[in-house]
Parts: C-alpha cells; sequence; structure tokens
C-alpha cells in the first residue's frame, strides 16, 4: 500500500472531478508546476492507484430511465457453469454491471431499460432465457448517491 501525502490526495480528488484534466491544470488546481503534477500522476499511475480514466454516459440522456437490480440464482439443475452464465449475461447491452456474490443469491445485476415495460421485456426475453437461471429478485432504483473511496 502506497502512502498519500495530503498533495497525491489533491491531485486524486481534482481528476475525480474531471478526468480529462491535463498535468498543467491538475497543477495549477493543486499548487505544482506541470512537471511536477505530471511525475506524481504517473506515480500514481505506476503504483496502481489510478487505473484508468473513463467517460460517463448520461443513461438518461440516451433514454434509459429505469435502473433495476436484479439478484440472480442459478439453478442446480442442469449444472450450467459459471462461465456459461457470464459469457451469456456480459452479451446484453443493458446489463450494465454483472457481479458474482456470496449469500442469497449467486449474481446481482445492474440492468438500465427505457421505461419498466423495456425492462419487462429485457427480463421476459433475454435474462430469463440465459443458461442456468433460477430464481431472480428485481429491485427498481429509486435514487442514488455515490461517492469515491476515502482519499
Amino acid at each position: 500500500m502506497t502512502d498519500l501525502d495530503d498533495t497525491d490526495r489533491a491531485i486524486l480528488r481534482t481528476l475525480l472531478a474531471d478526468g480529462s484534466l491535463s498535468a498543467k491544470a491538475v497543477g495549477e488546481a493543486t499548487g505544482l508546476s506541470q512537471p511536477a503534477a505530471w511525475r506524481r500522476i504517473k506515480r500514481l499511475e505506476d503504483e496502481g492507484i489510478i487505473t484508468g480514466r473513463q467517460i460517463t454516459l448520461n443513461a438518461e440522456a440516451l433514454g434509459y430511465t429505469v435502473t433495476v437490480f436484479l439478484g440472480v440464482k442459478l439453478s442446480g439443475k442442469g449444472r450450467v457453469s459459471l462461465t456459461d452464465f457470464e459469457r451469456a449475461v456480459t452479451a446484453i447491452p443493458e446489463v450494465q454491471l454483472v457481479q458474482h456474490v456470496l449469500g442469497v443469491y449467486d449474481y446481482r445485476l445492474k440492468v438500465i431499460a427505457k421505461d419498466l415495460s423495456d425492462f419487462e421485456r429485457i427480463l421476459r426475453r433475454r435474462l430469463m432465457t440465459l443458461p442456468g437461471v433460477g430464481e431472480v429478485e428485481s429491485n427498481v432504483l429509486l435514487s442514488s448517491e455515490t461517492q469515491p473511496p476515502p482519499i
């Protein structure tokens, strides 16, 4: 584990707010020169603390207004492999997240849909027909607050 100083934390907070910033802009925001900011960003990347920069698409602006979390329990019948299920479920574009979990369900999925009838179509025609699907529990997202890990 890397020891982060206050400047490293400031750089991380700055990049979390806008990952597209240049080293010069990060330096200006954190009181560093462009070369010093670049060196620190490079070190944070080399140490695996920064693992990439990505854009975030606004699902609602793209017409996806419903988010549903599914708990999926695979059936014991047929002994489908986890790999077969994972391969099939990740091929569905509306499935945004696939997590293999320990507990009542085997998987937790995040699914987006244009509306509830679109979700029903996705559930009936795509998800329930996947190999090994037994029990499914749906939870419709009402609101969400996210925050990064503490830095």
